[in-house]
């Protein structure tokens, strides 16, 4: 049996009241997992493995985001479509499946695949974060890739990739083929957005839109300007497509956020690609290991 809990969310006083939550601690596949409550918000947690921040929920308000790259993901979520509208996603990586939380409360009637690979993970979400009855969310225990290649052809209206063993994107995740099995499972005016994660020189966010673009005719990339510049370390959001995206709204959306960010596309994009050529699978390797410190809470 996987791990230690914590006994129970919350702590119980002799009286038999429930008193405040406590942090649940458990193994898991990936490393040692701990959701940490908010102590600010009733029924929000964080989810960390091995100290790096994975995914932040409030149970009783799904539309609340804390992380900044997760608030940009809802706002490519929110311009895929008419408000509203339903929407067929899929959604590699789940952590505490914090955006597929988002969708079904801010798009019901959505249909929604979630494939995470850690299965203890799963079952500690499962057990203190459940999904509220009638959501549409689908989670299998699976490999990303395998799934994804899995998928019937223009299938999905949106595929949001979030897939990190630990801190790094897994090689078979970053290759030109992992790319065209992306552009087969997307309808035609379908959306990619995936969650990366580099810094300066960017040689692995450069092959990663080079495999993009050799696959979809439209590309763009968000991320805040000091990271663009190279300054440190952050995540960046891939956004490809079949179809031109109307970048617009979502322009003015990052740019009002409380860390704004730039949307960066076209030929400025074709320039930051530069020679960057497509990585074949044989060829992949996983994202960069991020410095010490730059996603650790505690």
């Amino acid at each position: 049996m996987a791990g230690s809990a914590a006994e129970g969310a919350v702590r119980t006083g002799d009286n038999g009241d429930v008193n405040e939550p406590i942090p649940v601690i458990r193994e898991v596949d990936c490393g040692t997992a701990r959701l940490l409550p908010d102590v600010d918000r009733d029924r929000a947690w964080l989810l960390t493995v091995d100290d790096a921040p994975q995914s932040y929920v409030d149970l009783d308000d799904p539309s609340h985001l804390e992380f900044e790259y997760v608030t940009r993901l809802a706002h490519i979520v929110d311009g895929a479509a008419e408000p509203g509208a339903p929407l067929d996603v899929l959604h590699l990586g789940g952590g505490a499946l914090t955006l597929p939380r988002y969708v079904a409360a801010t798009r019901p009637g959505s249909r929604q695949d979630v494939v995470e690979a850690d299965r203890e993970l799963l079952r500690l979400v499962r057990e203190q974060l459940p999904l509220p009855a009638g959501s549409g969310i689908l989670v299998h225990a699976a490999d990303a890739r395998e799934r994804l290649e899995a998928a019937a052809p223009a299938s999905v209206d949106l595929l949001i990739a979030d897939v990190f063993g630990g801190s790094r994107v897994p090689a078979h995740l970053t290759s030109v083929e992992y790319a065209r099995a992306a552009g087969r499972a997307l309808r035609g005016d379908g959306i990619y957005a995936a969650n990366l994660a580099d810094s300066a020189p960017f040689a692995f966010l450069r092959s990663q839109l080079a495999n993009f673009a050799a696959v979809f005719p439209d590309l763009a990339l968000i991320g805040e300007p000091a990271v663009l510049r190279g300054r440190r370390f952050g995540n960046l959001v891939l956004l490809a497509s079949h179809a031109p995206i109307d970048l617009a709204p979502l322009v003015r959306s990052c740019a009002a956020d409380a860390f704004a960010a730039r949307v960066t596309h076209g030929g400025a994009l074709t320039r930051f690609i530069g020679g960057a050529r497509p990585v074949a699978d044989l060829d992949a390797v996983a994202s960069p290991e991020p410095p010490d410190g730059a996603f650790r809470v505690g």
